[in-house]
């Protein structure tokens, strides 16, 4: 299996786990020292602060996403598709979003960058 074949199914699998809340799977996906730059918080640097986000702090209750393109190119991926879902506080959003990744040597998503259409989730 090629790099991109083998990166674009890591990316496809990002969407997938953050779907089921498999934390365990999602972080797996992540180096160990990742960046995941979001709006509306500060950077979230390293696993631990990943864990903390998508398993306490993340606004997000439940949801789905679905990609409409995803473009890679060595060792970098940028996604574009839609999430629709509910919020903590009840509320249903449904907006459009680009995702911006960086693979690291062995795989694993060094750096993201997300970006919303629509006011901060």
């Amino acid at each position: 299996m090629t790099d991109q074949i083998a990166r674009e199914q890591r990316v496809r699998q990002y969407y997938q786990r953050v779907d089921a809340h498999d934390l365990t799977g999602l972080l797996d996906l992540f180096a160990s020292d990742a960046v995941y730059h979001r709006p509306g918080y500060a950077p979230l640097v390293g696993r631990e602060s990943l864990k903390r986000f998508y398993g306490e702090e993340r606004a997000i209750r439940e949801g789905s996403h679905s990609v409409s393109a995803a473009v890679l190119d060595g060792d970098r991926a940028a996604v574009h598709g839609e999430f629709h879902g509910v919020l903590k506080d009840g509320r249903a959003v449904s907006l459009r979003f680009a995702d911006f990744f960086v693979f690291n040597d062995q795989g694993f998503f060094q750096r993201r960058d997300t970006f919303f259409f629509a006011p901060m989730v």
